[in-house]
């Protein structure tokens, strides 16, 4: 089984029906990056052999690492603060080759803004499981998933990632965990 679709089995597995169906719906209309390199420049992401894994792969790390850890916040499956962080985390790179990644080269360093700005023009359909403080969460943590790096910063020294929901720093901080190989998925 490819990490593409086990990454799909965990989303069904723990989001909400609703949310899961949302998913589905989404993920047809993104164009696929998913087996594409979570860093075209392979400098980034490197794994012990010196692989830079593909994007599912990351992702399934993070959403993995996420619903062993949530209880954290006091989340568990099938619930709706489930949705906003899984959906976060399934969503925070798939536009990391910008909105014509067929004929992108490369990856494109305001992915984190496009997919927030597309969030936030889909929340009329994410009220359906969601409310409006999730929204809100799920927009955040993806506008600002790259930390200090995020595109809509202002000043990277000047960034302040306690003045966010939790959840930003949580997809943060396991975005910079898979990417420093620190998350290890069990074998299928």
């Amino acid at each position: 089984m490819n990490h593409e679709k086990r990454m799909n089995n965990l989303l069904e597995q723990h989001l909400t029906n609703t949310a899961f169906k949302f998913w589905t719906s989404i993920n047809k209309k993104i164009p696929s990056v998913w087996n594409r390199l979570s860093s075209s420049s392979k400098k980034y992401h490197r794994k012990e052999d010196g692989s830079v894994p593909d994007i599912s792969t990351h992702t399934l790390e993070m959403l993995y690492a996420c619903i062993k850890i949530w209880r954290l916040f006091d989340i568990s499956s099938k619930s709706d603060e489930g949705d906003t962080l899984l959906l976060a985390i399934a969503l925070h790179d798939a536009f990391k080759y910008g909105e014509d990644p067929e004929n992108a080269e490369h990856t494109t360093g305001t992915h984190d803004k496009i997919i927030a700005d597309k969030i936030k023009n889909v929340s009329p359909y994410l009220t359906s499981f969601l409310n409006e403080n999730q929204i809100s969460n799920l927009e955040e943590a993806t506008r600002y998933h790259n930390g200090r790096w995020s595109t809509d910063v202002e000043s990277i020294n000047d960034f302040d990632l306690s003045v966010f929901h939790p959840y930003t720093a949580f997809v943060h901080f396991l975005d910079m965990m898979s990417a420093q190989n620190l998350i290890k998925i069990p074998k299928e």
